[in-house]
């Protein structure tokens, strides 16, 4: 029983109307979803995604007014993201200078060719180049060219002070195996150790910074809240029973709606949650229609009057 790769990143804003302005017109992704927070509905929950919201492309944002995220391990360090070819590269290095958006240099790492920067809130996120392998699915109506849009989500990185713990969940509880290791960008003291997830590739790979010497970091604005990994529907209650039999304290089976989910911590307290891949965004939208209107799901709809009326404006 494998997990093919990751289903979703999710993260947290306190500006979510810049921050919907950034991903959709800097970044060119589509609102494939547009909802709140199930457990805090005064916050939004805005889905960014492929044209379709095809699991594995899905960067998601709660709207929550916090302070920003105090940087340190135990925590999501950066978000990668996916698009083809080094002329695409070429073309995004030009276009976030344009845009304003402080970003490095196109570099090589990990065998990749990679470009880091950060969104208006500090958020870590790179550029890889995947090749193009796999499907892709762009949306018509982004202001970015079809060649170059993001095409899904790439690797997380995380970093902990300890390897051992979160090894042992990756690959004994998730049947994740090590794949390779790589100097860490910012200190060759640090090691970064790769996990590969069904057949591999970038957008089934975990990366582990082992950095011993941080402070914990503190959750807020610019930082990521959790990283959700793609179950198969079929295999979902096997992965809850799974997670029961070998001991993990998990959340029992939640229904979002629009895919099942399971979380936990690994031991480094960092949020996991499994996600089954369907039923998918259109469940309950016209799929020419996603992430228009706000949406909620069933046990919410008998509050919308009350709920949307605490929203802001967004567009």
């Amino acid at each position: 029983m494998d997990l093919p790769g990751i289903h979703h990143v999710t993260a947290v804003s306190a500006s979510i109307r810049r921050n919907h302005t950034f991903y959709t017109k800097t970044m060119g992704m589509r609102l494939v979803k547009r909802s709140v927070n199930q457990d805090d509905v005064s916050a939004y929950h805005l889905f960014y995604a492929d044209a379709k919201g095809t699991p594995g492309t899905d960067l998601t944002f709660f709207d929550w007014p916090v302070p920003p995220e105090r940087r340190g391990t135990r925590s999501i360090i950066r978000i990668h993201l996916r698009v083809a070819g080094e002329n695409t590269l070429q073309w995004w290095a030009a276009h976030l200078r344009e845009s304003g958006v402080l970003a490095g240099g196109i570099v090589e790492r990990d065998g990749r060719l990679t470009l880091d920067f950060d969104d208006p809130e500090g958020q870590r996120l790179s550029l890889i180049d995947d090749g193009g392998a796999g499907d892709s699915y762009p949306w018509q109506r982004s202001p970015v060219a079809a060649e170059h849009q993001v095409r899904g989500l790439g690797p997380i990185v995380l970093s902990v002070p300890d390897l051992r713990g979160t090894q042992t969940v990756l690959r004994d509880v998730l049947n994740m195996r090590a794949a390779r290791e790589y100097a860490h960008p910012d200190s060759a003291r640090h090691t970064v150790h790769v996990f590969e997830m069904g057949d591999g590739g970038p957008h089934a790979e975990v990366h582990v910074a082992v950095q011993p010497n941080l402070t914990p970091s503190h959750s807020g604005a610019g930082g990521v809240h959790h990283v959700a990994f793609r179950s198969p529907d079929g295999d979902y209650d096997a992965w809850a029973e799974r997670l029961d039999s070998l001991g993990v304290r998990n959340s029992g089976k939640v229904d979002r709606f629009w895919f099942q989910s399971l979380y936990f911590r690994e031991p480094n307290g960092i949020l996991f949650e499994i996600a089954s891949d369907g039923p998918g965004f259109a469940v309950d939208e016209d799929a020419s229609a996603l992430g228009e209107k706000v949406v909620l799901t069933p046990f919410l709809e008998p509050q919308r009057a009350q709920i949307v009326a605490n929203l802001k404006a967004i567009d």
